[in-house]
C-alpha cells in the first residue's frame, strides 16, 4: 500500500471517529449559531454596508500597521504601560515568564485567548512552576480534559453537558455528583472564583486595541476577563499585532458584528473597553468588609505584548494578507457544512480551526499544519457571505492548496506551477492530478461510451481506483453519453434551426434581439445532456435564440485541487472563446453554477482585469436569465406548470446561494404554478471532486443524508448544481434541474432528441 493510500485511510478513519464521538454537539451547536446569526443580521438596517465599513477600517489598519504599532506603543508609554513587541512566540513566552519570576508569581488568571493558545503560554508558564488557569468556562473544561479548543469562539464546543458532568466528577469527586447544566456552572463558578481571588497576574487577549487611545476592546460571553483585570495588580494583555484598528471610533462595526456573526447575538453579554492602565483599585479578597484603598489603583501595572509570529510577511504577501482582515468570529465555521459535522479537532490546525485556519495556520505555524486539513475546505463559498469583514476564505485555501501541492515555502512566485511527478509531501498526488484534469475524463469517456462506463462500473476497475486515485469504490460513477450537448445541437440544425424556434416563440409584445450563448459546461456536456436539452427548449419557446459553441472547461476543476496555474491556463482559453461572443452582445447563459461563480469571481484572480470584467458583466445563470425575460414582459406561459400535485423540494447549489441567485429560481417555478419548499443546509456535502474521495466519502454522505431528510415528503426535489443532483440521486431523490420541470413539451427527466 502506497503512504498515500495509507494516509487516506489513516484520515478517514480520524473523520469517522470524530463523527462518533463529537459530531452531534459540534453540529447542533455550530448550526444553531448559524441560524442565530441569519435571524440578527436580518434586523440590521444595513448589514453589508456594516461589512464594507468593518473590511474598509481592516484594509486601512493592515497597510498602516507599522505606524499604528508605534501609535501604541507611545500611547500607553505615556499612560505609564509598557509594550512589548514580540518577534516570535518563544520572544512573547520568555518576557511572559520573565515578568512573572520578578513578581514570584504562582498564578497566572486567564480569559479566553486563541493568541496565547497560539504560543502555549500555559506550557510555558508551567514549566517555570506558575500555574495558569483558564476562566472562560469551556476553555476550563479543555484544560481539565486535556485537550485542544475545537472552536474560535466556543471552544468546548464539541463536549456535551453529561460529558462534562463525567469530567468534573471524575477529577474532582465533589461531596454530591453534578448533573445538571446549573450544577456544572455553580460548581465552575465557585472554583473559579477562588483561583481568581488568590492569582498574582489577570492575563487577557483582545479582539480590538485603539492605536488612539490604546484602548483594549475585550468581547465576552462570562465576564471573566473583567474580573481577571480588576482582581489582580498587573495585567497582561497579549495580542497579535494585527488587532490594532485606528481609533475608538472604528469599534463601533465591529461590536455590531462580532456578536451577530459568531453566536447569533445582537451583542455579546460584556463589551469591556479598558484604557490601560485601568484605574479601578485592586480588590483586597482577604479582607473584603475592608474599605477599598483608592491609592492601590496606583500600583497597578499594565503589559501588552504584541505579537508578530509570521504576522508582517503575512502582510507582505498578496495571497495571505486578508487573513489579518480576520476578527476571529467563527462565522466561516459555523456555515461550513464539513465543519458542522466533524468540528474543529479535524478543520483546524495547530490552533486555528474552521475555513479561516488554512490561512493562520500556513502564516504562523507552517504550510505543514495547514496541509493537515486543508482539503477540508472544498470552495463550497458559504463562508464568504457569512464573514463580516468579507474575506475571500476560498481563495486564501485554494493558494495555500497551490502552494502545499508544490512543497512550497511561500517564498516564491505563485503564477509558476511546478507539477513535480511522484515527490512526496510535495508535487500534486495522483488523486488531485485524476480530479484536476476532468475535461479529458470527460471527453474521453463520451469519446467511447457506453464501453467506458461499463469498463468504470467492473469490480476490479474500483478497486484500482480507489487504491490508486483515492475515488471511493461506494460512490456511483457519472455515466458519460456518447451524444454531448455539442453534437446534438449540431445535429439538430445549430444556430439556424434554433433562430427558426426562437422566432416562433417570440411574443407579439415583446420585441427581443437577445441571442444567447449556452455554456457547455462539462457535466451538461457529457452527462447531464437532458438539462442542457432543456434550457435550449426552454430559451427558444422564450423567443430567444441558442447557440452552443465548443468552449473548454472553465477551470473550476482543476482550481479546487490547487492547480492554479492549469486553471489559469484554462480561463484563458474560455476567455478567448468567449471574446466574440461578447463584442457581438451575446448573452453568455450558464446551467453549472460553480462555473458561473468562476465567470463572476475567481476569473478576477485568473485574467486581466478587463477581460474578467466583461465576462462578469456579460454571463448569467440560466434560471436568472429565464426570469430576466419574464421581468422584461415574456410570456411564462410557454413553461411548463404541474401535472398534478405541484409541490416541489429545491436546494440551491451553495454557490449560487453566494451569488444571491436562489431567488430567481423559486420565483420561476412560482411563476409556473409550484409550491416550492426550499433546504435549509448550506451545502448538500458532495462538492464536486469532494465526495467522491474516500478519505472524505462518509463524511459526505452524512451531510448529504442531512440534507435528503430535510427535503423528504416536500415533494418533487429540484437540484440547480451538478455536485447536489449526484448526492441526493446516490441516496435515492432522483432530483432533476429546474429547467427540465419547466422546459416546453418534454416530461421532466425525459430525453429530448428534437
Amino acid at each position: 500500500m502506497s503512504s498515500r493510500s495509507e494516509s487516506r485511510r489513516v484520515k478517514a478513519a480520524k473523520i469517522r471517529a470524530l463523527m462518533e464521538s463529537e459530531g452531534d454537539a459540534v453540529r447542533a451547536n455550530t448550526e444553531g449559531f448559524n441560524q442565530g446569526r441569519y435571524e440578527s443580521v436580518a434586523r440590521l438596517e444595513d448589514y453589508e454596508g456594516l461589512k464594507d465599513e468593518a473590511r474598509a477600517i481592516k484594509e486601512e489598519a493592515i497597510e498602516r500597521l507599522p505606524e499604528l504599532i508605534d501609535a501604541v506603543r507611545e500611547t500607553i508609554e505615556a499612560r505609564g504601560g509598557t509594550v512589548y513587541i514580540a518577534e516570535d512566540a518563544a520572544d512573547a513566552n520568555r518576557y511572559i515568564a520573565e515578568l512573572c519570576a520578578e513578581q514570584e508569581t504562582e498564578t497566572v488568571v486567564k480569559s479566553k485567548s486563541m493568541t496565547t493558545e497560539e504560543i502555549d503560554v500555559n506550557d510555558h508558564l508551567a514549566e517555570q512552576g506558575v500555574n495558569a488557569v483558564e476562566t472562560d468556562l469551556g476553555e476550563w473544561v479543555l484544560q481539565v480534559a486535556d485537550e485542544a479548543p475545537s472552536h474560535l469562539v466556543a471552544p468546548a464546543l464539541h463536549k456535551s453537558k453529561e460529558g462534562i458532568a463525567e469530567l468534573f466528577n471524575g477529577v474532582f469527586d465533589p461531596d454530591e455528583s453534578l448533573e445538571t447544566a446549573q450544577e456544572l456552572t455553580a460548581f465552575a463558578r465557585d472554583r473559579l472564583g477562588e483561583e481568581i481571588a488568590d492569582a498574582d497576574v489577570g492575563m487577557t487577549g483582545a479582539n480590538f486595541i485603539t492605536a488612539d487611545s490604546g484602548t483594549l476592546a475585550l468581547v465576552t460571553s462570562e465576564g471573566n476577563a473583567r474580573k481577571c483585570v480588576a482582581a489582580t495588580d498587573t495585567h497582561v494583555a497579549v495580542a497579535g499585532v494585527e488587532k490594532i484598528v485606528p481609533s475608538v471610533e472604528d469599534l463601533q462595526p465591529f461590536v455590531e458584528l462580532i456578536g451577530r456573526s459568531g453566536t447569533g447575538q445582537d451583542l455579546t453579554s460584556y463589551v469591556s473597553l479598558l484604557t490601560p492602565p485601568v484605574e479601578s483599585p485592586v480588590v483586597d479578597h482577604a479582607s473584603p468588609e475592608e474599605p477599598i484603598d483608592s491609592e492601590s489603583a496606583d500600583d497597578r501595572e499594565f503589559h501588552l505584548v504584541l505579537i508578530d509570529n509570521g504576522r508582517m510577511a503575512m502582510r507582505e504577501d498578496p495571497e495571505l494578507k486578508e487573513t489579518l482582515y480576520c476578527i476571529r468570529c467563527s462565522a466561516c465555521a459555523n456555515t461550513c457544512a464539513n465543519f458542522q459535522h466533524v468540528g474543529g479537532h479535524a478543520f483546524g490546525g495547530e490552533t486555528y480551526t474552521g475555513g479561516i485556519a488554512t490561512g493562520w495556520e500556513a502564516g504562523v505555524h507552517g504550510q505543514e499544519s495547514a496541509a493537515e486539513f486543508n482539503d477540508l475546505c472544498t470552495g463550497c463559498s458559504r463562508c464568504v457571505e457569512a464573514c463580516p469583514v468579507k474575506i475571500d476564505i476560498p481563495w486564501i485555501n485554494t493558494v495555500v492548496r497551490d502552494r502545499i501541492n508544490r512543497g512550497d515555502d511561500g517564498e516564491f512566485d505563485w503564477l509558476v506551477e511546478g507539477l513535480t511527478p511522484d515527490a512526496d509531501p510535495g508535487g500534486v498526488s495522483l488523486q488531485k492530478r485524476l480530479f484536476g484534469n476532468f475535461e479529458t475524463l470527460a471527453r474521453l469517456g463520451s469519446a467511447t461510451a457506453p464501453v467506458s462506463n461499463w469498463l468504470a462500473g467492473l469490480g476490479p476497475t474500483r478497486e484500482a481506483m480507489e487504491r490508486l486515485f483515492g475515488v471511493d469504490s461506494r460512490r456511483e460513477l457519472p455515466a458519460f453519453r456518447r451524444e454531448t450537448l455539442v453534437d446534438w445541437f449540431e445535429k439538430r440544425g445549430g444556430v439556424a434551426t434554433s433562430e427558426k424556434r426562437a422566432q416562433r416563440g417570440k411574443s407579439g409584445e415583446v420585441e427581443s434581439t437577445r441571442e444567447v450563448v449556452l455554456y457547455p459546461d462539462l457535466y451538461t456536456n457529457h452527462v447531464l445532456v437532458d438539462r442542457g436539452k432543456a434550457a435550449v427548449r426552454t430559451l427558444e419557446a422564450l423567443g430567444v435564440p441558442v447557440r452552443i459553441p465548443e468552449i473548454p472547461s472553465s477551470g473550476r476543476a482543476p482550481l479546487s485541487q490547487g492547480m492554479i496555474a492549469t486553471a489559469r491556463e484554462k480561463a484563458e482559453a474560455v476567455a478567448d472563446a468567449l471574446a466574440p461572443h461578447l463584442i457581438e452582445e451575446r448573452d453568455v447563459v450558464i446551467i453549472e453554477p460553480s462555473d458561473l461563480a468562476m465567470f463572476r469571481g475567481e476569473y478576477e484572480k485568473l485574467l486581466p482585469e478587463r477581460t474578467a470584467d466583461a465576462i462578469s458583466a456579460g454571463s448569467y445563470e440560466l434560471l436568472e436569465y429565464v426570469y430576466g425575460l419574464l421581468e422584461e414582459g415574456v410570456d411564462a406561459g410557454v413553461l411548463s406548470g404541474p401535472r398534478g400535485d405541484g409541490d416541489v423540494a429545491y436546494h440551491s447549489h451553495c454557490q449560487q446561494r453566494t451569488m444571491g441567485l436562489e431567488a430567481h429560481t423559486v420565483a420561476v417555478l412560482d411563476r409556473a404554478g409550484y409550491d416550492v419548499t426550499t433546504s435549509e443546509a448550506e451545502c448538500c456535502g458532495m462538492a464536486g471532486s469532494f465526495g467522491y474521495k474516500s478519505q472524505y466519502y462518509e463524511l459526505a454522505v452524512d451531510i448529504g443524508e442531512e440534507l435528503s431528510g430535510q427535503l423528504e415528503g416536500s415533494g418533487r426535489v429540484l437540484t440547480s448544481g451538478t455536485s447536489c443532483t449526484e448526492q441526493l440521486g446516490s441516496l435515492g431523490d432522483e432530483p432533476v434541474h429546474p429547467i427540465e420541470l419547466l422546459a416546453p413539451g418534454r416530461p421532466a427527466g425525459g430525453d429530448d432528441g428534437s
